[in-house]
């Protein structure tokens, strides 16, 4: 039995509201995953490394790894161009000590890696105006980039020989791993 003219009617608009409701709830899905990250407000306890620091999350302090970025470890010595060894690990720290100021610093949380750190992309004033710390520490050439955000800081920096690029030194991943490995192994053969 066909149905009626006005039971198609209330149908049609029932199909039109749900279609609606969809595309409606399609929008405020898109809106919501479009805003943009929450910045924290962290006032800026202390540099650890050239890429690591620890600053205040309310009451307790939290260890942040900048993201994108590897510095040179506090530890680490470098070569410059005449071959003379120079402490290029104090030198990163001292360059982030120096752009983190006293903060506080306005950061953007990503994840934990795998030491319980948070990664975060930090910057000393809100965006436009504040420093991205990661890009000026690759841009001044205490960090290589891990990603391909600060690429072209470290091709300028490579190009001025800034920082570690003015001389010889081992990628602190390598630097790393080399420190991680027994004595028998690392130990040159005629020592």
């Amino acid at each position: 039995m066909p149905l009626s003219i006005v039971t198609r009617l209330r149908w049609r608009r029932r199909l039109r509201s749900l279609v609606a409701l969809v595309l409606l709830a399609g929008l405020a899905i898109t809106a919501w995953f479009g805003l943009p990250a929450t910045i924290t407000i962290a006032p800026l306890l202390h540099v650890i490394d050239g890429d690591s620091l620890t600053v205040r999350q309310e009451q307790d302090a939290i260890a942040i790894r900048l993201t994108g970025i590897d510095a040179v470890e506090y530890r680490q010595d470098c070569a410059r161009a005449d071959g003379s060894r120079w402490p290029c690990g104090h030198e990163a720290r001292s360059a982030l000590e120096r752009l983190a100021g006293r903060g506080p610093l306005h950061c953007e949380y990503a994840a934990k890696d795998r030491y319980g750190r948070t990664l975060a992309s930090c910057r000393t004033q809100p965006d436009p105006g504040g420093i991205d710390l990661g890009a000026e520490m690759v841009r001044q050439g205490w960090a290589v980039a891990t990603s391909d955000a600060y690429r072209i800081e470290e091709a300028e920096a490579q190009a001025k020989r800034r920082g570690i690029w003015q001389g010889r030194f081992a990628r602190p991943a390598d630097w790393r791993a080399a420190q991680s490995r027994p004595a028998a192994i690392t130990a040159s053969p005629d020592a």
